[in-house]
């Protein structure tokens, strides 16, 4: 079978089988198909980046692992396990089932975060980050890269997703600039020297309750780890924690910036004032105007 009639039966099953998950929709039939068959050449990339690229031709082993990886695909496999990588904030980035894939809506909390600290570096020599429930590392590593003048320091409570975290920083070749750690939230950070002496702490937190895991697609459930989106009872258990210990690290006037789930944001918005004394409480809308990313500044109280 030539190259072109594999193409073009492989993406009429993708048209007629793949189910398009809302959370990620650059993963079309096309799009996937492009990755699988660069990463089957030996040139693994992730869904986004494969459309730069030109499609080489295959020989007889390439196109088996080509069909492998289209089963594997139809199976429920998600699309970044089989590649290796996810692009997130056009950054390409290691994945892979050790932590959570990075989703497109935590790019609101990227993008936001990256234009507060490109401010803070205009004033301060060498801000200070630090990027709990780290995950792949993907906030830490766009913030490094993003903003070349900070330090990051990361965490999570996962050794496996530690261990790909790590992998990330060394892909990027950061290893001076990013640190990360292993640890319950800012358990890895509590001494002396982190005590009041962060510029901007970020978390993108476990947040769908714990009843609501079950009725999640099985490509999330099955796949990923139940750890990086178990958020407790309601879906805030590790929200409040973050809210309540961040300024014991934040320097004054330091910010937090957390990610929130789809209906959690108008009650913590008002419990980070209320509750917390947080100051300058700003919220971040999707395309919906539906809060999915929340900004505090350390209140003088604090």
């Amino acid at each position: 079978m030539t190259d072109q009639a594999l193409y073009n039966n492989l993406l009429a099953r993708f048209d007629a089988e793949l189910q398009q998950q809302p959370d990620k929709p650059d993963e079309t039939a096309e799009t996937t198909l492009k990755a699988l068959w660069l990463t089957a050449s030996g040139i693994p990339v992730s869904v986004c980046s494969a459309q730069n690229h030109p499609l080489p031709a295959l020989d007889k082993r390439q196109k088996k692992k080509l069909e492998s990886f289209v089963e594997q695909r139809l199976e429920g496999i998600p699309l970044a396990h089989i590649t290796g990588r996810q692009q997130f904030m056009e950054v390409e980035l290691l994945a892979g089932p050790e932590a959570l894939i990075p989703r497109k809506e935590t790019e609101i909390l990227a993008g936001a975060a990256v234009r507060l600290l490109q401010d803070i570096e205009g004033r301060s020599s060498r801000p200070q980050i630090m990027d709990v429930c780290t995950g792949a590392g993907n906030l830490a590593i766009v913030l490094a890269i993003k903003c070349p003048g900070s330090l990051v320091f990361a965490a999570d409570l996962s050794s496996d997703a530690v261990a790909l975290a790590r992998k990330n920083v060394e892909f990027h070749h950061l290893n001076d600039r990013v640190e990360v750690r292993t640890g319950d939230l800012f358990e890895p950070f509590d001494t002396e020297n982190f005590l009041h002496s962060v510029d901007l702490i970020t978390c993108n937190p476990p947040y769908i309750s714990t009843a609501r895991v079950g009725e999640m697609d099985e490509e999330i459930s099955q796949h990923e780890p139940s750890l990086a989106f178990d958020g407790g009872a309601f879906g805030i258990k590790i929200l409040h924690r973050v809210i309540k210990e961040a300024p014991r690290f934040l320097k004054k006037g330091g910010w937090l910036a957390i990610e929130v789930g789809l209906g959690q944001g108008e009650t913590m918005l008002k419990r980070m004032v209320k509750k917390y004394s947080y100051s300058d409480v700003t919220p971040c809308c999707d395309q919906n105007g539906a809060i999915r990313a929340i900004f505090a500044r350390k209140g003088d109280t604090m």
